[in-house]
């Protein structure tokens, strides 16, 4: 035969053995997505180590490339375990925009993060209670939203803070949010919910000289700060999109499941998630989109729950999934009518904006600057590309929140350089942060949107 042929029958005789030769299953079949692929494209440049803002503070932190692709292909291996250092990684998700491979590391420290708290965490330990109740904000806000004063009051109390640290980890360095006196869904339900709604869209289209009947329609994924804590952003949501014309429903929803993702807690999240799915799959249907005021909230429906859960509807979800300034930059010419609108009063203020991270793993980092960079009695300062540090629960445990602090420096120093003395950030955890390290005052643009169009117009949208 000559050796250019093809071999066309194959011995499965091992050679000097006699042996029939069986291939090893390297990798056995399991139900979990197949991350392979992924892992496979990984060729060790260590970009995500080196913007993985925990690494460049942490010494200790093995960084993201550890974390997913070689903890992938290690935690396969018979024998092999989880590290516990996945649970220092912050969830900020900068990795994933710094490959330049496509590797899908969040996904990956997603996966092995609740596979160590599923199978490797006691559940009897201080540190898995303490991250369950961060990880589920949404109940314990229920429950302090029924008296917001006295919680107000309560979880500040300097004795209950100091309790907090030493009994469950939550560090005492914080001041706990605000609780709304009246949560958004209350002043929804009040105001007249969807009819009301969209009693106020038709009138501005007719008012715009638009067809009354238009399909121009949203549902609004609040998620839980907006509903218990910054209720003004979710009702400067309502009324912007309302002066364009969009009739806005709010769904039944639980929270976007973000914390749970970052804490391991993974049937938690899938809990959550199913509600979101099927209700938002409904309205999708109908000809409606999603919309988030919250980055983490956007990047959970639209990027995270395909990677980790199999719902029915869950790709149309998030395929129709937007966060609510990048939505109306779409449809509408939104640059226009802000460069004919004008601030007076509270919001007429120099702000230093910050671009939270999962805002720039949606490519919106700079959509608020050049949005605003116009505005007439208001001007905007992008303050750097760094992170804030807190990434939702973790700034709030008590042996991460150095860590926390030394993240958020650069920001801090970038802030004070910065002509404002007003923050803006459409991140709530980051807004917490900004605030915490600089004592400014923190709005979301949504807010700076209604002063200038709803408040201030010069004419109509």
């Amino acid at each position: 035969m000559s050796d250019t042929e093809p071999q066309t029958d194959f011995d499965p005789i091992e050679p000097n053995t006699g042996r029939e030769f069986e291939p090893v299953d390297v990798f056995p079949a399991t139900e979990e997505f197949d991350l392979r692929p992924g892992a496979d494209s990984c060729f060790k440049c260590s970009a995500c180590d080196t913007s993985c803002p925990v690494a460049e503070v942490d010494d200790d932190f093995p960084g993201p490339k550890f974390q997913g692709p070689e903890q992938w292909r290690l935690k396969r291996r018979e024998g092999h375990e989880i590290d516990d250092s996945v649970m220092s990684c912050s969830n900020c998700m900068r990795c994933d925009d710094a490959c330049p491979s496509g590797v899908p590391l969040s996904q990956m420290h997603n996966t092995a993060r609740g596979e160590y708290v599923e199978e490797q965490m006691s559940k009897t330990s201080v540190e898995y209670w303490r991250n369950r109740v961060l990880s589920n904000y949404r109940t314990s806000a229920f429950l302090a939203s029924k008296v917001p004063r006295l919680a107000n009051v309560t979880m500040n109390f300097g004795p209950a803070r100091w309790l907090m640290e030493k009994t469950m980890g939550v560090t005492a360095e914080r001041e706990f949010p605000a609780f709304a006196s009246t949560t958004f869904r209350e002043w929804w339900a009040e105001r007249g919910g969807a009819d009301e709604s969209r009693r106020r869209a038709r009138a501005h289209r007719e008012r715009r000289g638009l067809d009354r009947d238009a399909d121009k329609r949203v549902a609004y994924f609040h998620g839980c700060y907006s509903n218990y804590n910054t209720t003004e952003v979710g009702k400067a949501m309502v009324r912007v999109y309302e002066r364009y014309g969009y009739e806005v429903v709010a769904p039944e929803q639980k929270c976007s499941g973000t914390p749970m993702f970052a804490n391991g807690m993974l049937a938690d999240a899938r809990r959550h998630a199913e509600v979101n799915v099927s209700s938002m799959a409904d309205l999708v249907e109908q000809g409606y989109d999603a919309i988030a005021s919250c980055t983490s909230c956007s990047m959970a429906l639209r990027q995270e729950y395909p990677e980790l859960f199999d719902i029915d509807g869950i790709e149309t979800v998030a395929a129709n999934t937007f966060e609510s300034i990048e939505y109306l930059r779409i449809h509408e010419d939104l640059k226009a009518d802000v460069r004919e609108a004008r601030v007076s009063g509270d919001l007429a203020r120099e702000f230093a904006y910050h671009a939270p991270c999962h805002a720039r793993n949606q490519g919106l980092e700079r959509q608020s600057v050049e949005l605003f960079g116009d505005l007439e009695g208001a001007g905007i300062e992008d303050v750097g590309d760094s992170c804030s540090g807190i990434s939702g629960t973790y700034g709030w445990k008590e042996e991460k929140y150095e860590t926390s602090m030394a993240i958020g420096e650069e920001m801090f120093d970038h802030m004070a350089a910065a002509d404002g003395e007003v923050g803006m950030t459409e991140c709530p955890t980051c807004a917490m942060q900004m605030e915490h390290g600089t004592g400014y005052e923190i709005r979301h643009p949504l807010e700076l949107l209604e002063e200038a169009l709803v408040e201030n117009p010069r004419s109509e949208p």
